[in-house]
């Protein structure tokens, strides 16, 4: 296989990257167990930086496509990792794949003074002004999940995108943003007189509530999620293995 990139494209460097690793893993000799070529090689025969190399390898690491072992090096991973099991999608991409039709009931954008606990986890100040995405969706019958999203000012969001798009596909094909960590805290609690109209539910009845920390390949931080889901129309399952 050809083993270069361009320079000149508008393609990032890490992505580029990415794809010559995945071309590069499906080959025979790498499938038996062979240890792919070092950062260091990889850096100096693309001509970029290791942390470039480095970020591209993380992410098919998160994937499951390859281990990474001190003094061993790097090889593909004996199993692929189920994406139903081990990895996130977006609510779009998740409930498509179910085969669960899902219609919008509410989308509204605004650009607001992030709260104190977003700042914190974008690391910016409480002056400056933030995306922020709310949205009802639901069966076509029934609203079950209301949203809410910030996003931090580094991506370049401009409020004209897309957002009937999957998110994340979104922010990849527009932005260049590739989601790629996602750290969650899950718990129960009742809804108040806000999220019971959005949920079409009396207020005090349990609801599902979520937080979703995502991180771009890098590890920064891209959107801090809020999620209220319906307790009796939304299961939130998790699968681990060891």
């Amino acid at each position: 296989m050809k083993f270069t990139i361009d320079h000149k494209s508008p393609v990032p460097l890490h992505a580029q990257v990415e794809e010559l690793l995945r071309e590069l893993i499906e080959q025979d000799e790498y499938q038996k167990g062979k240890v792919l070529p070092s950062e260091v090689e990889i850096s100096n025969r693309l001509a970029i930086s290791r942390s470039t190399v480095r970020q591209a390898i993380k992410k098919l690491v998160f994937e499951g496509l390859l281990i990474r072992k001190k003094k061993a090096g790097t090889k593909v991973a004996p199993k692929p990792v189920s994406s139903k099991s081990n990895n996130w999608l977006s609510f779009s991409q998740e409930m498509k794949l179910r085969g669960i039709p899902i219609k919008n009931f509410e989308l509204h954008l605004s650009w607001v003074k992030p709260l104190d606990d977003v700042a914190r986890f974008f690391e910016i100040s409480n002056y400056k002004n933030v995306l922020k995405m709310e949205r009802v969706r639901g069966k076509p019958d029934e609203p079950f999940v209301y949203f809410v999203s910030y996003f931090h000012p580094r991506i370049g969001l401009t409020g004209e995108e897309d957002f009937k798009l999957p998110l994340y596909e979104m922010l990849e094909q527009e932005h260049s943003i590739i989601a790629s960590l996602s750290k969650e805290e899950i718990s129960a609690t009742a809804s108040d007189e806000f999220i019971s109209k959005k949920l079409e539910i009396k207020k005090g009845t349990p609801v599902l509530f979520r937080k979703r920390f995502v991180f771009d390949q890098g590890e920064r931080p891209i959107e801090y999620n809020l999620g209220y889901y319906k307790s009796d129309s939304f299961i939130y399952s998790v699968e681990s293995s060891r």
